[in-house]
């Protein structure tokens, strides 16, 4: 198992970076090849005792796509930038698979462009795991794609219920299409003319419209929806879970001596809640629909986020996803071209047909 690390990637790069890809050779025993300024890199890791002996490589990226330039024009322009580098490797089949924190957009052009995509696969999605006292909802898109047409939901459905099965364990995993309703005929076009094409799908469990407060209930262990909205739910959930936190601390410091004590008290439940809702246990978030082992890591990720990343990411390729998504991909389309499937040939019902 070796692994490419974008190390330019993210707001704390390179240290973070570093110290997380450090942290998971050692939990782990993944090799890394750690991509980007070979002099900056290699300060850091100055700081790392033995870290020769875990597996650890540096190759060396003179670029770095940065936030603000636009992914596609960056990537095409700068052929040695850290992303750019380490996705080829996997390309290349010297590692298994690419990790980076640093520009999402960069991320997901650069797996396009040079992974390329699945068969089936219209476009890559972004499958982020989020904590419910039942264990994970994913969430996708979070983030690839602002739009999206129906047939690109149900490939979604496919996939992610395809990684909720084979990463997380969970069989028959009940996938829910993100709605502002439970009923069949709620919600816009896109969810109305979506809706059938899952409801008629036997590979897929789907159980119905998903409201926005079922994804941190757990009531369904996968929920589809185009990335815009997935993006505004993460990170309206990050936002809210930071705030209610912040809110219990001030309210402890504020609250006297039995406030405190109390929560002395309440400690080891509270680190164990903690763990359970820390969205750095589990790092990042794959690509899925490209040709290759992709993950993408928030832009803030500190060093255990990192080294949680790469924990998925050896989970993913252990797993052998991407196989199992090819082969149901095919098969869907295999059923489409007999006239059997309506959901991968992009045939959508007309919306006035699925109101009535």
């Amino acid at each position: 198992m070796k692994i490419a690390v974008d190390a330019m990637g993210g707001d704390y790069a390179p240290e973070q970076i570093v110290f997380g890809a450090v942290r998971a050779a050692k939990e782990y025993g993944c090799e890394i090849v750690l991509v980007g300024d070979e002099k900056k890199i290699v300060r850091v890791l100055a700081k790392e005792e033995g870290w020769q002996s875990l597996g650890i490589s540096v190759l060396h990226a003179s670029e770095v796509i940065e936030m603000g330039e636009h992914p596609v024009t960056a990537v095409r322009r700068k052929k040695d930038s850290s992303v750019v580098v380490a996705t080829r490797l996997v390309k290349e089949g010297a590692c298994d698979a690419v990790l980076s924190a640093g520009s999402t957009g960069g991320a997901v052009a650069a797996a396009q462009f040079i992974l390329g995509r699945i068969a089936g696969a219209d476009r890559p999605t972004i499958a982020t795991p989020m904590p419910t006292p039942k264990g994970v909802t994913l969430l996708l898109d979070s983030g690839a794609n602002v739009d999206s047409k129906p047939k690109h939901l149900v490939q979604g459905a496919i996939m992610g219920a395809l990684y909720a099965e084979h990463v997380f364990g969970i069989k028959k995993p009940r996938v829910g299409l993100l709605n502002i309703g439970e009923e069949e005929t709620k919600g816009n076009e896109q969810a109305q003319a979506t809706y059938p094409l899952l409801k008629s799908m036997t590979t897929v469990n789907f159980c119905g419209n998903a409201e926005g407060r079922d994804i941190p209930k757990g009531n369904f262990d996968v929920v589809v929806c185009d990335g815009f909205v997935g993006n505004v739910v993460l990170k309206f959930a990050e936002g809210l879970a930071k705030t209610l936190v912040r809110l219990a601390k001030d309210a402890v410091k504020n609250g006297g001596i039995l406030a405190r004590l109390g929560a002395f008290l309440l400690l080891p439940a509270l680190k164990k809640l903690g763990k359970t809702i820390d969205v750095s246990e589990y790092g990042g978030a794959p690509l899925l629909g490209v040709r290759g082992c992709c993950l993408i890591a928030h832009g803030s990720s500190n060093a255990k986020s990192i080294a949680s990343a790469i924990r998925v990411a050896k989970d993913y390729v252990e797993s052998d996803v991407l196989a199992h998504i090819k082969e149901n991909l095919a098969r869907e389309a295999a059923l489409d071209d007999s006239g059997k499937c309506p959901a991968a040939n992009g045939e959508e019902p007309a919306a006035e047909a699925v109101r009535s």
